[in-house]
């Protein structure tokens, strides 16, 4: 099947979306995007990540995070379905993104999203639930795959997106479990000269039995 891998270029696809036609780069402009991908509409578990995508949106737009999501049916349900995950929600007014509309799969194929356990009536088979994370160089940052039958975890997703953010401009790395604020890891190449400058702040180095220097801590 085909797909993307991390670093790929995004493809700059054009589509049909509850806020008109759109191509890819040019919506995504110099900002990151997050896509999100869902089986169907009118389905119980989308219609909650839909409204928990809604309810937390200025997370994702204070970080400069466009957000954009795909289903495999028409303009039309989304607009309708719409209505249901905003009630759901308890938000009034419109959804605060775009849903892409994908009736013939094509770009579900394109990007690998098929579920091949999840089938319609009609035998065929379903959308996964996707979450790519694009760059402002139109790259892939991030790829998680859940099957259709599994809702997603939106703090994970604005956890996993702070660190990206992070880590792209500074030699660090997050440690398991990490949060926004929290301590983050010097990188294994940067010599201590290096990470002396670097960190004014300071390094701390845990001890380790092999007695080897490589779990490096520093304030972000």
């Amino acid at each position: 099947m085909p797909g993307l891998l991390l670093g790929d270029e995004f493809p700059n696809f054009e589509v049909n979306t509850t806020n008109g036609r759109i191509k890819f780069h040019d919506f995504l402009g110099a900002s990151w995007g997050i896509l999100f991908s869902h089986p169907k509409d009118f389905t119980p578990v989308c219609t909650t990540e839909l409204a928990c995508a809604a309810n937390i949106s200025n997370e994702f737009k204070k970080r400069d995070v466009k957000m954009i999501a795909l289903s495999i049916d028409s303009v039309e349900d989304h607009l309708s379905w719409s209505k249901d995950v905003m009630a759901f929600g308890g938000q009034p007014g419109d959804l605060p993104f775009p849903i892409i509309a994908d009736d013939k799969r094509e770009l579900a194929t394109q990007l690998g999203m098929l579920d091949p356990d999840e089938r319609d009536k009609d035998g065929i088979p379903l959308t996964a639930r996707c979450v790519f994370v694009i760059g402002p160089d139109k790259k892939m940052k991030l790829s998680i795959l859940y099957p259709a039958t599994t809702g997603r975890n939106f703090d994970e997703l604005i956890r996993v997106i702070d660190s990206l953010q992070l880590t792209a401009k500074k030699k660090v790395a997050t440690p398991v479990n990490w949060k926004a604020g929290e301590e983050v890891m010097v990188i294994p190449s940067l010599s201590e000269a290096e990470a002396a400058v670097l960190f004014p702040a300071g390094v701390t180095t845990k001890e380790m039995p092999s007695g080897k220097k490589y779990l490096r801590y520093t304030q972000p």
